[in-house]
């Protein structure tokens, strides 16, 4: 049974509690959409050939579930995510956050429990992006517009500075014919592009 968008999003919320009290709220969105977006696309494209996103060896939502309790688990999970944004040309994009930073997330074993905890939320089964939603139901992109939202009212700010509305991208994404794109090797050049994610969440669903 799929599970409710609401039960989604509450879940993805939760996950921003572990990173409550080390970092402004603008922030919590630089950890918590790469590890979204890492779950998404195991889920959907893992050991698919041809896919638009290749999901690396090593550099899969896989990788980073080994790394629980880790001692070195912030460092290796840069790595982890690093190969998944090689390999699909994504880096500046997924590899913003510092899984190692010890002033956001704590030193020695507070940060192995937090990353511990904040990727044992996205392991949920349940969760389950392989599977999980109607055809052409755009569950990241709606997940990712509902995380931004929060986090623009967390730190105080118009959601407009944090992504583009679900409208606009669509439109967008019509114009530029994304559904006509065949190969991961097909881009798109937007200089004016504010939330580069946007367009990412629309061409992955």
């Amino acid at each position: 049974m799929a599970m409710k968008k609401s039960e989604l999003y509450s879940r993805l919320w939760k996950s921003c509690d572990q990173l409550r009290g080390g970092m402004d709220a603008s922030q919590y969105k630089d950890y918590i959409l790469v590890l979204l977006f890492m779950r998404y696309v195991t889920d959907k494209y893992y050991g698919k050939r041809d896919a638009l996103i290749e999901v690396p060896v090593g550099g899969s939502f896989h990788d980073l579930i080994k790394l629980k309790g880790d001692k070195e688990i912030g460092d290796k999970t840069n790595v982890v995510i690093r190969k998944m944004a090689d390999a699909n040309d994504l880096v500046g994009v997924i590899t913003v956050a510092d899984f190692n930073d010890a002033d956001k997330l704590g030193k020695g074993k507070e940060m192995v429990d937090r990353l511990t905890n904040l990727v044992a939320i996205f392991e949920d089964p349940e969760l389950d992006f392989g599977g999980n939603g109607a055809d052409g139901d755009d569950i990241l992109g709606d997940a990712y517009e509902y995380l931004m939202k929060h986090f623009a009212t967390e730190s105080g700010k118009s959601k407009g500075q944090f992504y583009t509305p679900a409208e606009v991208s669509r439109i967008m994404a019509k114009v530029i014919g994304i559904e006509k794109a065949k190969s991961q090797s097909q881009t798109i050049y937007d200089p004016t592009c504010g939330a580069r994610g946007i367009i990412m969440t629309r061409a992955c669903s």
